[in-house]
């Protein structure tokens, strides 16, 4: 078995590009932005344009996705860069350590794996780390089959795990029983290939302006053209241009595309040999006026080419790789002509060649004929393009069943990646000391105010929205004509005594603390500061006579009575990794029990929350389940004057329990981030600290410097003088 991962991990050039990929470690611009995420999995160049293509429709159902795509050839790494701004990376070596690296950073709701990829660790810990894990567009080839069936044994253990597995046919679907999959969890739910689209931006400029320039009168094509892989196979270079030369058609332009760029130097001297005039897609700008042939030696650009075919050859058809995908060529009523090697898309070919609607050939010495009937007869070439194209479009649609079942399945997931097993053992033993004095806590009796008390609180800490939340449930109760008052603690604040500051009023951070200022910047509530809550909420009874008190962050404040316990947990991270300090939770998630209402935060528009709600009924049958999400409101200029014109570039910096949702926030608003910088919750700025972030922000020419609420509040003293020259602006939120 390790031989085996060994080689499945290290098999390819790719191994050796971007290596600490290869490990989990991913570069820092790869992690959630405060919304769910989908991991999608691709190999080949055709499997990255069909993740693409759901990726679009996916985004079009739900623009704030997080979406990651991951791959382990250099060519579909490429490929996926070219169409995506951005989670491109290497798959990591399937080793558990590695893949749960990668599970935490990127905290994913499924993963999506393309066709026929299983790597065992990766389907355990997926499934291990709360994520939904769905096979799409499966697929088993002729030539595969005989090994899936004699090693069913080993993949049975692994296709266990996928929740579901969508094939491209009823065959596939049979096959895949075979390999060992559960035969519930099989489906066939249609060839994603069928619904290709050209790129947008259609054939470059620089390619169609060489097309007009070189006027040919007919266009032949030789897409993904391969090496001999077994002893007798034809090179399909070779091939295509001795076929070529037979020809003996000048008047025809050849573009010849290799499949694998390694390949691309090897055909070019094949092509001087040949002395045949050609031209470097890559070098257009000093290629002649008079050429036989473009070598496409770029990734990415032949789909869009196929516009402008006469023929196309389909390559690996005549060495025995398998075959490509003819349905991009069908796309355009283009005729295609194919070896006798279509192992990989049998049932296509077998529906194309009947439906006269594939040209096939035995042996490379048939290919100048057939190039050369089909270019001659306009009246076979129309048909069989026509053909083509109607079979291509009759199988559409897969793409938005598949892009229904990945919603569907993330909203079923509970997102909970874990740590490495050595870490876990050290800290779950520590985590049942922090149970027991929870324990303890919860049983000591507590004292009641004579005013109603609402508590909103987390299980877990920092990051799960409960200032915004308290802030907004005062601006509601105020406008209600009520008088609330608010008890919070005043994390970090530099002052012990306990202070009331009446609604309207002010005092320092100092003696308030950085969230306790947004409360009393709000202006809607008298605010109490204190560590013990009943002490200073009787204080502000007898002063103040509130009509409600709002207990922030109070569900493990249990040294004072609440009517009402409001709990918030995070969409994101509902589990929090475990009880402290094996994770973020402040006690088990079982205690959910004791709560009154239930508030899920940093739910996205749309986003399907079914799989953490079925968790939260399992201990809570009864609490009403309420969804919200924080919403940007204005920007403030933090010093100086309000810049004349809006910015676009910015850096960005916070000290946030959960940063992502601040950058995620950034993103919604459509701006250029160029650089962002988090710091730990509640931290409080220095001079020397804010002088290098400005420092940053002018090299880099940004806009403007930006930042939270809460983080203005920490700023050092005298801070506006830094900012006076360079803007600094702060985002004021609701929810």
């Amino acid at each position: 078995m390790a031989l085996y991962l060994l080689y499945r991990g290290i098999r390819g050039r790719a191994y050796f590009a971007r290596l600490p990929e290869r490990f989990g470690f991913l570069p820092g611009s790869l992690q959630t932005t405060g919304s769910p995420a989908i991991w999608f999995h691709a190999v080949s160049v055709g499997e990255v344009l069909s993740a693409v293509e759901l990726i679009r429709r996916l985004r079009a159902e739900q623009p704030n996705l997080s979406i990651f795509l991951s791959t382990t050839t250099l060519a579909g790494r490429a490929a996926a860069e070219q169409r995506l701004k951005g989670g491109v990376f290497f798959l990591p070596l399937d080793y558990r350590s590695f893949v749960r690296r990668v599970l935490r950073r990127l905290r994913p709701s499924a993963v999506v794996i393309l066709e026929t990829e299983i790597w065992p660790n990766l389907y355990r810990q997926t499934k291990r780390a709360g994520a939904s894990l769905l096979i799409v567009n499966g697929r088993i080839s002729d030539r595969s089959l005989p090994s899936y069936r004699r090693a069913a044994g080993f993949f049975r253990h692994a296709l266990l795990w996928p929740d579901a597995i969508f094939t491209q046919s009823d065959e596939d679907s049979r096959r895949f029983v075979i390999a060992g999959a559960p035969e519930k969890s099989v489906s066939a739910a249609g060839n994603l290939k069928f619904d290709f689209n050209p790129p947008a931006s259609g054939i470059k400029a620089d390619i169609a302006a060489f097309f007009d320039r070189v006027q040919p009168q007919a266009i032949w094509i030789a897409a993904s053209t391969m090496p001999a892989k077994r002893h007798g196979d034809p090179d399909e270079d070779d091939a295509v241009i001795d076929a070529f030369k037979a020809m003996g058609r000048p008047e025809v332009l050849l573009v010849l595309a290799p499949r694998h760029p390694t390949r691309f130097d090897v055909v070019a001297e094949k092509l001087v040999r040949s002395g045949f005039r050609f031209a470097r897609r890559t070098a257009l700008a000093d290629a002649p006026d008079h050429v036989n042939v473009l070598l496409l030696d770029s990734i990415g650009e032949l789909a869009a080419l196929f516009e402008r075919a006469t023929v196309v050859f389909m390559g690996g058809t005549l060495s025995s790789c398998g075959g490509h995908n003819i349905l991009e060529p069908a796309y355009f009523s283009k005729p295609v002509i194919a070896g006798p090697h279509m192992e990989n898309f049998a049932e296509i070919a077998r529906e194309f060649t009947a439906g006269d609607a594939l040209l096939r050939i035995a042996t490379s010495a048939d290919l100048a004929k057939a190039v050369s009937n089909l270019l001659d007869d306009h009246e076979q070439r129309s048909r069989i393009g026509a053909n083509a194209r109607n079979l291509a479009m009759s199988r559409r649609g897969a793409t938005d069943r598949i892009a229904a079942e990945i919603l569907k399945y993330a909203g079923l997931a509970v997102p909970n990646p874990s740590r490495t097993l050595p870490a876990r053992a050290l800290l779950t033993t520590l985590s049942w000391l922090w149970r027991a004095g929870h324990r303890y806590n919860l049983s000591r009796e507590p004292r009641s105010l004579s005013t109603k008390v609402v508590s909103i609180g987390a299980l877990s800490m920092g990051g799960a929205g409960k200032t915004p939340v308290v802030a907004y449930l005062a601006e509601r109760i105020f406008a209600a004509g009520k008088s609330p008052a608010i008890l919070t603690r005043g994390y970090r604040r530099k002052s012990s005594q306990p202070i009331i500051v009446p609604r309207g009023e002010t005092a320092g951070s100092d003696l308030t603390g950085d969230e306790a200022q947004i409360f009393i910047r709000a202006g809607h509530a008298h605010v109490g500061i204190s560590s013990d809550r009943y002490a200073i909420g009787r204080e502000l009874e007898a002063k103040l006579h509130p009509d409600i008190f709002l207990l922030d962050d109070g569900f493990q404040h249990t040294r004072l009575k609440r009517d009402l316990d409001i709990v918030l947990i995070d969409a994101l991270d509902p589990l929090g990794g475990g009880v402290f300090p094996l994770g973020r939770l402040r006690e088990p998630f079982a205690n959910i029990a004791r709560a009154d209402a239930i508030l899920i935060t940093r739910v996205e528009p749309r986003q399907d929350t079914t799989g953490i709600e079925n968790l939260f009924r399992r201990y809570n049958p009864s609490a009403p389940i309420h969804r919200c999400r924080t919403a940007p409101r204005e920007w403030v200029r933090f010093a100086g004057p309000e810049l004349e014109k809006p910015f676009h570039r910015v850096g960005a910096f916070c000290a946030l329990g959960s940063p992502q949702s601040f950058w995620r926030t950034l993103e919604t608003l459509s701006l250029e981030v160029d650089f962002r910088r988090a710091f730990r919750d509640h931290h409080p700025y220095s001079p020397s600290e804010l002088g290098r972030l400005v420092a940053k922000a002018s090299s880099q020419g940004v806009d403007a410097l930006v930042t939270t609420e809460k983080d203005v509040m920490n700023l050092a003293v005298g801070a506006s003088a830094l900012f006076v020259n360079f803007p600094l602006y702060w985002l004021k939120i609701g929810v």
